[in-house]
């Protein structure tokens, strides 16, 4: 490698200076770069957050190591084709030429090394083994929970790498619902005898966001009411949010994102509206609505035409032009792009601020890789929003933002009969994994009838804010109007003034206009039809050791609970009711000791 190509390297490249200038690189770079260096390890795993730069430290190591002549050649091997493209055209900029369209055969001198997919490498193991004995080199695998998609995948990557003379490999959700091996990745077995994947260095979304390397996200949650048709011509109601069985909940789901109802219409003119928001501190915001399927993305991209009066970019996974219309979206300044699958990770434009979580996929990877898209950093004060159906899964997922996860290659020994806590996260993952755009088997066949939105609750670093309110309503507005441009602490500030505001106003209303649950956020906790059972139990469990005690009747203490709490019976009361009756008979038997 020319020094040229290893010493002048762009100080703006993507924001921070690579080998030579390495005091501008980010606090973690520079100490992640720092441990690689002190240690020359054969293998290194880097976790770090979306939106930290993984690629910046990864092609500064691989500058590094071309350089000193540690390494002859790169070999990255990324999940998916526009990927490879994204990072042959990132190590160009910094000197290193990649060949993205490589296949077979010798490499041109012109370039350092190639750029594949997993896929790739899984068709041609024996073909990347040549050159890794021929050639000291470097490989770096990017987002590598890729190699164990399938086991014949992890076993190529091992045959086709095994040789290698360095490999780095990356990951900004090292977790997996499966128990497949991830090649050339360290397990170590904890107390509980299960083995966990063992990063070398590790910069969660916590850390990256008190370093202001990371956006802080707000989610915003939308409820509202759903009809739809089972297959056996059973008409059913429900609103989003409220304890329901897991197949009631998927069908309420899929009801609210049917684009002929009123949920996503809703939802998209709220979302333009933060999107305009946004755009009075970053002019370049733009938007992206994450779709289930084809049909639905076009069908997405034909209401916001309706709402903004301006086209959206639709990218679907199966579309030549796919990565073309992605990079000309990250170019140009347009308000929205729609897009199945093909931007959930890895895909790099840094103007997405605003989004819209309109599928039905439900893991935690997927969930985690979906937000990714919009927290990477470009100038400190940015804040990124998305919009969420009031679903608990969805809404645990977005509470646990800062959570680390680890893959565990082991589960626990089923005990007799005891059902696999890994079962559902499993099937789950299988689904988000299916290539195809059909309905999948396990979604049972129904009809969606119609649907209404209403705005339900914010949520920022764990904490709930906001009252329910009417689409376009002032309350609504509150939130939707929040700055594009926020420090995270005042972005808590300003959330819990506005819900101030609003309990205060909701308080001056007759009762006769309060139609919606007049209850701050927290005190709605969101809870799944077996938790919300288990509350009832609770509470009955503490009605009748009150009756020991007081000497009173079941019945008379449970109507003394609705006159004192408010609310319908037990059987109706939601979970935030109940938790106040369970407080209430709590406090009741403190006094009587």
């Amino acid at each position: 490698m020319t020094t040229t190509a290893s010493h002048h390297l762009s100080p703006a490249f993507p924001g921070r200076a690579p080998w030579g200038t390495a005091g501008k690189l980010r606090a973690w770079q520079q100490a992640a770069l720092d441990r690689y260096l002190t240690e020359q390890p054969r293998d290194f795993l880097a976790v770090a957050t979306p939106g930290a730069g993984k690629t910046t430290f990864a092609l500064t190591l691989a500058s590094y190591l071309l350089h000193h002549h540690v390494v002859q050649q790169v070999t990255v091997v990324a999940p998916t084709e526009h990927l490879k493209k994204q990072w042959a055209e990132a190590a160009a900029r910094i000197g290193i030429k990649l060949d993205p369209d490589y296949s077979a055969g010798p490499v041109s001198k012109e370039y350092h090394g190639v750029a594949v997919t997993y896929a790739g490498v899984g068709v041609r193991p024996m073909l990347h083994r040549n050159r890794c004995e021929q050639r000291k080199t470097l490989v770096i695998l990017d987002e590598i929970h890729h190699a164990g998609d399938s086991k014949s995948w992890g076993e190529a990557c091992f045959e086709a790498f095994e040789p290698a003379a360095r490999r780095l490999a990356l990951t900004g959700t090292p977790f997996r619902s499966d128990t497949n091996p991830i090649p050339f990745v360290a397990y170590v077995e904890g107390s509980d005898g299960i083995r966990r994947s063992s990063a070398d260095y590790t910069y969660g979304y916590g850390n990256a966001l008190g370093d202001g390397v990371v956006r802080p996200v707000i989610f915003l949650s939308y409820s509202g009411n759903m009809r739809w048709r089972t297959k056996a011509g059973d008409e059913i109601a429900a609103r989003l949010g409220e304890p329901m069985t897991k197949d009631a909940i998927g069908q309420a789901w899929r009801t609210a994102l049917a684009p002929t109802g009123e949920w996503i219409p809703n939802v998209l003119r709220a979302a333009d509206q933060r999107l305009t928001e946004v755009r009075k501190s970053i002019p370049d915001a733009g938007g992206l609505v994450i779709a289930s399927d084809q049909d639905s993305a076009r069908a997405y991209a034909k209401l916001i035409r309706e709402i903004t009066g301006t086209r959206a970019t639709v990218v679907l996974s199966d579309d030549a032009g796919a990565s073309k219309r992605i990079d000309e979206f990250s170019d140009n300044e347009d308000r929205w792009m729609v897009a199945v699958r093909m931007v959930s990770e890895g895909v790099d434009v840094p103007r997405l601020a605003v989004g819209v979580y309109a599928t039905t996929i439900s893991t935690p990877l997927f969930f985690a890789q979906a937000v990714g898209r919009f927290v990477r950093s470009r100038r400190r004060g940015e804040t990124a929003s998305v919009f969420l159906p009031t679903i608990p899964m969805l809404l645990g997922f977005a509470n646990e933002m800062e959570v680390e996860r680890d893959h565990v290659l082991d589960k626990p020994k089923k005990d007799g009969g005891e059902e696999d806590p890994y079962a559902e996260e499993d099937k789950l993952l299988a689904e988000a994994e299916k290539q195809q755009d059909e309905a999948t088997e396990d979604q049972l066949p129904f009809e969606a009838l119609e649907s209404d939105a209403v705005f339900d609750r914010v949520l920022y670093d764990g904490a709930e804010f906001g009252m329910q309110a009417h689409p376009g309503s002032e309350e609504e507005q509150d939130y939707l109007g929040i700055p594009g441009l926020l420090e995270p602490d005042q972005v808590q500030m300003l959330l819990q003034r506005r819900q101030a505001r609003q309990i205060a106003h909701s308080r001056k209303k007759p009762d006769a206009e309060a139609d919606l649950i007049e209850l701050p956020a927290e005190r709605r906790p969101i809870v799944t039809h077996k938790e919300l059972l288990e509350l009832r139990k609770r509470l009955n469990t503490m009605v009748s050791a009150y009756t020991h005690q007081s000497g009173k009747p079941h019945g008379v203490i449970h109507n003394e609970l609705r006159r004192v709490c408010g609310g319908p019976p037990s059987a109706e009361a939601t979970a935030g009711q109940i938790e106040e009756r369970i407080k209430k008979v709590q406090e009741w038997a403190t006094r009587m000791r």
